[in-house]
C-alpha cells in the first residue's frame, strides 16, 4: 500500500468550523500552509505561518475575488506526477511548490438559491476556483489528500495525527470519492436552477444523504432510501424504518397536507391507501371514527394526524398494533403512553415544502411529472343536476374529493359525516371499485343512506350513479369530460342525486 508524507497543504475555505485544530495539527508537523483571503487571516490571527498564495503566483486576488487560485503554479504543484521525471523537472524549472493536501469547500450555492436571494448573488455563489482545485486534487489522489467538506474535518484530523502526517493511497482513493461527489452534487444543483422549467430535456438527480435499508418491499431485495429524512421528521422512538414503511409513510404525509390546516383530522393508511379518516372537533374522536373506518386493516399501519396528539388519543391508539405514528406534535404525558410499545415508530412531522415533481423508474429509464397539486375546493364545483347539495353535502364531497385524490386507481371513495365509510382501491374498473366500497362499508355497519361518492376520473356510462343510487348515496363529486355524461345526469335527475363535476381528473396510477 503506497504511503505518503505530507509536507506541504493548500487551505481555502468558506466554511472555518472545525478547521482550527487541523491547521495546529499541520504546524505541529512542520507542514506549509498556504492560503488565500479569509482563511489566510484565519490562519494568521492563529498565532501560525502562512504563505499567501499570492507570493507563490505574484498575481493578487482579482476580479472581486473571482480569480485567486487559478494559476499554473497552483494547478501544477496539484496536479503534478510524483512517479514522472519530467513533471518532477518542470517543477523545478518554473519554482512550483509541490501540494500535497488540499483543503478546499465551494461556495453555498444550494443555500443561496434556498433563501430566495436575487439571481446576481445566486451567480456569484457558483464556485469556479474552489471547483477546479477539488477536481484537480481528486484526479490527483495518487500523490494528493483532497478534503472538500467542512463534514469530513474531524476523520482527516484523525487520520494526520495518527499517521503524523502520513496518508495511504487507500485512504487518498476513498477521499476522492468523497470529492467526486461534492463536485458532482454541486454542478447538478447548479444545472438544475438554470433548468428548473425543464426547457433542457435532462434529468440531473443527487442525492448526497442515504442509507442502507434493511431490505425493499421483500427480505430478497436490497433496499436503500437516499434523502434527507432528517429534515421531514424527528424520530422519537422505535425500530428502523422500512423501505415500505417509508413508501406508508410518505403517502400518510401528502394525504394529510390536504387537511393541514382544518379541524382535527385522522388518518390510518395501509399499503399507501387510507383505510380510516374522520374529521372531529376533537382529535380523540377523529381517531375512534377512523379506526371504525376499517379496524381489521388498521393492524400493522401508519397513523397521521394534523395536531397535537393529547392523552386520550394516545390511550386508544396504544390498543392498536400499528407500526408509525405521525404528528406535529405530542403532550409529554401522550409521548409516554405511546413509548409502551419498543419497536412502534413515532415521528414529529417537520412543517418544510415537499418536492414539486413525482420521480420513479420506468422501462430503461424514468418518468418524471410534476406532483398532482391541485386540490378540489368549493369555487371549482359544477352543479350539473337540478338538484344542488346541500351546504353539509358539499363539505362532505370536499372531503372524498381529498381522499380520492391520495387513493390508487381506479378508485371509488364514499363518506359520510366528514368521515370515510370505505373505498374501492386499485380495481380495473370502476363498477368493480364501487361494488368493493359498497360490501366493504356495509361489513363494517356503515349505513350509506345520505352518504356522498367521489371518483377520481369520469363514468364513462351511468352504472355507477345508478349502484351508489340504489345503496343510498344521494351526492356525487366526480370530474366529468366524458362523452356520455349526460347518461349519467339525466339517471341522478331521475332519481333525486345531486351531481358535482370538478374538471380535475386525479389518477394516481
Amino acid at each position: 500500500m503506497s504511503t505518503k508524507k505530507a509536507t506541504s497543504a493548500l487551505i481555502s475555505v468558506f466554511h472555518k468550523d472545525g478547521l482550527e485544530p487541523i491547521v495546529k495539527k499541520f504546524n505541529e508537523l512542520g507542514i506549509t500552509i498556504y492560503s488565500t483571503g479569509g482563511t489566510e487571516k484565519f490562519i494568521k490571527d492563529l498565532g501560525i505561518d502562512v504563505v499567501p498564495v499570492e507570493d507563490v503566483t505574484s498575481y493578487p486576488s482579482i476580479l472581486g475575488g473571482r480569480v485567486k487560485t487559478l494559476h499554473p503554479k497552483v494547478f501544477g504543484g496539484i496536479l503534478n506526477r510524483q512517479d514522472h521525471d519530467g513533471d518532477v523537472a518542470q517543477l523545478e524549472e518554473f519554482n512550483i511548490p509541490q501540494i500535497d493536501i488540499v483543503i478546499v469547500d465551494l461556495y453555498p450555492f444550494e443555500k443561496t438559491v434556498a433563501s430566495g436571494a436575487p439571481e446576481q448573488d445566486i451567480i456569484e455563489k457558483i464556485d469556479i476556483g474552489g471547483i477546479s482545485l477539488i477536481r484537480a486534487a481528486a484526479k490527483n489522489f495518487k500523490d494528493v489528500l483532497c478534503v472538500s467538506s467542512m463534514e469530513d474535518y474531524s476523520e482527516v484530523l484523525e487520520l494526520i495525527t495518527e499517521g503524523n502526517g502520513t496518508t495511504t493511497l487507500e485512504d487518498r482513493k476513498r477521499f476522492a470519492a468523497k470529492s467526486f461527489n461534492v463536485s458532482s452534487h454541486y454542478d447538478s444543483a447548479i444545472f438544475n436552477y438554470f433548468n428548473k422549467n425543464h426547457e433542457e430535456a435532462a434529468l440531473k438527480i443527487s442525492e448526497t444523504k442515504g442509507k442502507v435499508l434493511r431490505y425493499g418491499e421483500n427480505p430478497h431485495q436490497k433496499g436503500f432510501f437516499f434523502g434527507d429524512f432528517d429534515a421531514i421528521f424527528n424520530k422519537l422512538h422505535g425500530k428502523e424504518l422500512s423501505y415500505n414503511n417509508l413508501l406508508d409513510v410518505d403517502a400518510a404525509v401528502n394525504l394529510m397536507n390536504e387537511f393541514k390546516n382544518d379541524a382535527p383530522t385522522f388518518a390510518i393508511l395501509k399499503h399507501n391507501n387510507a383505510c380510516g379518516l374522520a374529521q372531529r372537533d376533537t382529535l380523540h374522536q377523529a381517531y375512534v371514527d377512523a379506526l371504525a373506518g376499517d379496524p381489521v386493516s388498521a393492524f400493522g399501519g401508519v397513523l397521521i394526524s394534523n395536531k397535537e396528539i393529547d392523552k386520550a388519543t394516545a390511550e386508544e391508539i396504544h390498543k392498536l398494533f400499528c407500526e408509525v405514528v405521525i404528528a406535529p406534535s405530542y403532550a409529554p404525558d401522550a409521548l409516554e403512553i405511546l413509548k409502551g410499545k419498543k419497536n412502534r415508530i413515532i415521528l414529529i412531522l417537520n412543517d418544510i415544502e415537499l418536492p414539486k415533481n413525482n420521480v420513479r423508474t420506468c422501462l430503461n429509464g424514468i418518468l418524471l411529472q410534476e406532483k398532482d397539486a391541485k386540490t378540489d375546493a368549493l369555487e371549482d364545483l359544477k352543479t350539473v343536476t337540478t338538484l344542488t347539495p346541500s351546504k353539509e353535502d358539499l363539505d362532505d364531497l370536499i372531503f372524498a374529493s381529498k381522499l380520492c385524490k391520495h387513493t390508487k386507481s381506479n378508485t371509488i371513495v364514499l363518506a359520510k359525516n366528514k368521515q370515510l365509510c370505505a373505498s374501492g382501491t386499485g380495481q380495473t374498473s370502476r363498477v368493480d371499485a364501487l361494488n368493493q366500497a359498497i360490501h366493504k362499508a356495509k361489513s363494517f355497519n356503515f349505513d350509506l343512506q345520505g352518504a356522498v361518492m367521489a371518483s377520481d376520473a369520469f363514468f364513462p356510462f351511468p352504472d355507477c350513479v345508478e349502484i351508489a343510487g340504489k345503496s343510498g348515496i344521494k351526492s356525487v363529486i366526480q370530474p366529468g369530460g366524458s362523452i356520455k355524461d349526460q347518461l349519467s345526469i339525466d339517471y341522478c335527475n331521475e332519481n333525486e342525486i345531486a351531481m358535482v363535476m370538478t374538471g380535475t381528473r386525479h389518477f394516481k396510477h
